[in-house]
């Protein structure tokens, strides 16, 4: 479908995407997700890092106008995913002190911004690495039991939908920072391949656990994040084609085996969320999708700020975010996000809702 035609039909097609999604509840009794700063809701305000978005203006356009630990300056796509699910405005996060289980039953979250599959990666900035988010569902587990019995507890954890979300940083904070080291240990297509079965570990891991339902996303065309851009020096600040290309070729290593995956594991629905072309796709035609700064983040100057550098006392935030590809210099505003949801509901998603 091309991208003018996606722009002009969304809103319908995301109605539609919610009375048909609502309709499959009693299929999808859940949500839980798993990843990086994409998909987290807010676990990373209770742990020791220093990458935080639990401020001003981060937040701004949320449901309640107040900041959450989002990255984002409202709802996440997996919020969105929820609501056309029926399964409410927003997924929780685990480590939210004012929510019990009873919040967590059909929807939570265990991701933790600046994280990735490579466990050198998490160590970067000190959050969560993915064995822990791992650990978090297994005691999540244990607490849904008890809350709602082992038949419906069971029938949560095999029908639920999961959603893991992550690998960026394990590129843009790790390998290519040349933070770690990484870099002397692999060459970018071993990396890959390294991240890949990572994934497929993981998978394995939730299947065990009873996942059957997984829905992973793709990466985006990470050199065009503003912070990217910025540092592309030598491409004028333009996108950095070298980085789109890594994605490019972890995208396709990751559709295989996911394909291999799904006739290895007998009952498991695997699928890529591709997102690849979607955001590019905003990202070349602003104008056919209503944006019109697609290089830099609303927050600040949108060049390199993230975090702690995108605060409210910055007076070059900009007034509305709808007009943005990006919040800040690293992660969509709550517009793009509502976008992928829609594309997940109706594209990646639609054999399993009908």
């Amino acid at each position: 479908m091309a991208p003018h035609f996606l722009h002009l039909v969304s809103p319908f097609f995301y109605l539609s995407a919610i009375c048909l999604a609502s309709s499959a509840r009693s299929r999808i009794p859940a949500v839980i997700v798993f990843g990086d700063s994409t998909v987290d809701t807010g676990n990373n305000n209770g742990i020791k890092t220093t990458l935080k978005s639990d401020f001003l203006p981060y937040g701004r356009d949320f449901i309640t106008g107040k900041p959450t630990g989002r990255f984002c300056n409202g709802r996440l796509a997996t919020d969105f995913i929820a609501e056309g699910l029926g399964l409410g405005p927003e997924v929780p996060a685990f480590l939210d002190p004012t929510r019990t289980i009873k919040d967590f039953a059909t929807a939570v979250c265990f991701a933790s911004a600046g994280t990735g599959l490579d466990n050198a990666t998490s160590d970067v900035l000190n959050v969560l690495p993915l064995w822990r988010e791992l650990q978090y569902f297994k005691q999540y587990h244990r607490h849904l039991l008890q809350y709602l019995g082992v038949a419906a507890a069971h029938r949560t954890i095999t029908e639920a939908l999961y959603i893991l979300s992550i690998g960026t940083n394990d590129f843009l904070e790790n390998y290519f920072l040349l933070v770690t080291g990484r870099y002397r240990q692999f060459t970018v297509g071993q990396y890959q391949d390294f991240l890949v079965s990572l994934t497929a570990n993981f998978i394995t891991e939730i299947y065990r656990l009873g996942a059957r339902k997984v829905m992973l996303t793709g990466l985006s065309p990470i050199g065009c994040l503003p912070l990217e851009r910025t540092a592309n020096l030598f491409g004028m600040g333009e996108c950095n084609d070298e980085y789109n290309e890594v994605a490019l070729e972890h995208n396709a290593k990751v559709e295989a085996m996911v394909a291999q995956m799904r006739a290895a594991l007998p009952g498991l629905w695997l699928k890529v969320d591709r997102i690849y072309d979607v955001i590019l796709g905003m990202i070349q035609n602003p104008a056919q999708y209503g944006f019109e700064n697609v290089g830099e983040g609303c927050c600040a100057t949108g060049k390199f700020e993230l975090g702690y550098l995108c605060n409210q006392y910055n007076l070059h935030t900009c007034a509305n975010a709808d007009k943005y590809v990006f919040w800040d210099s690293f992660h969509p505003t709550q517009r793009v996000n509502r976008l992928l949801a829609d594309h997940s509901l109706r594209i990646t998603l639609k054999d399993l809702l009908e």
